[in-house]
């Protein structure tokens, strides 16, 4: 989580949607870094209302505003599978070496799923009770031109993203079937990615 104080603006940082690479090309300019422990700095917006928010009403009469990042739903999903085929995972309950990209995908489906595809929900992240999304900018991972230009508009910076924290490279093929399950079984998940797009 970043937090531009002078800007009004608190960053939300979604697992596996860059913003370790975001992290690192504005860290610099923010009021407050919270790199650790990963409960705050990937707070949702949940979490940020209902703890981090009074307290930062306390220093101010202004309301922050929120951005998030979300991305793909497979995609992100792949993210989550590669980074968690590392070797230094080998033996650990949430490794996915030896299963299949189909098989963590119907897995993740589950109401309770293995901690191997116990990844949580970019839905839940950027969501209200009723599934409204509430951070106030929500951005694609793969429109990151749309979120570079607010950035430097806002914080009044040039923005060069560095390549940080990057999943192994693996092919992740899903078929058309777990696919259409997916789509299913968490559409909210695919509802909330296609109101992030901007053209």
């Amino acid at each position: 989580m970043l937090v531009f104080w002078k800007e009004k603006l608190v960053f939300l940082a979604v697992p596996k949607t860059g913003t370790t690479s975001l992290e690192g090309a504005l860290a610099p300019k923010a009021a407050m870094v919270m790199r650790d422990p990963p409960i705050l700095k990937h707070s949702p917006i949940y979490r940020y209302r209902r703890f981090i928010e009074p307290y930062f009403g306390v220093a101010g009469d202004d309301k922050l505003e929120t951005l998030a990042v979300i991305r793909n739903p497979v995609d992100w999903l792949s993210s989550w599978y590669r980074y968690r085929h590392r070797d230094d995972l080998v033996g650990h309950p949430n490794s996915t070496r030896d299963i299949s990209f189909d098989d963590f995908v119907e897995e993740y489906c589950k109401g309770k799923p293995a901690p191997y595809a116990g990844v949580g929900s970019q839905a839940k992240f950027v969501c209200g009770n009723e599934d409204e999304i509430v951070v106030d900018h929500l951005f694609q991972y793969e429109q990151q031109d749309k979120l570079v230009a607010f950035l430097e508009d806002r914080l009044n910076t040039k923005i060069e993203l560095p390549r940080l924290n990057i999943s192994p490279v693996l092919e992740t093929p899903l078929s058309d079937k777990i696919e259409d399950k997916l789509r299913r079984k968490r559409e909210i998940e695919f509802k909330v990615w296609d109101a992030a797009r901007r053209d």
